[in-house]
């Protein structure tokens, strides 16, 4: 009748150990992230290419951006005359 109460005997087995916080946070940053990639991806068959085509365009974007600001106007020219 005495072990029912987990102060008076065996609650030392039964104990919990947590891990050191640097581990603790470790988990939970690696958990996080593992949930992010997971919804960021929903319903995508293949992710991989996903990720190429997002590559791609940044890459057009980027491009276009340094033409525009070298070639001087977008192309447009002024005719005086």
């Amino acid at each position: 009748m005495g072990m029912c109460l987990p102060c008076l005997g065996g609650a030392a087995d039964d104990a919990v150990v947590t891990p050191d916080p640097e581990i603790r946070r470790r988990q939970l940053a690696e958990a996080a992230e593992k949930r992010q990639k997971e919804t960021t991806y929903r319903g995508v068959k293949n992710p991989e290419a996903v990720e190429r085509k997002k590559k791609k365009q940044e890459e057009i974007e980027k491009q276009e951006m340094t033409t525009s600001v070298s070639g001087g106007g977008g192309g447009l020219r002024w005719q005086v005359g």
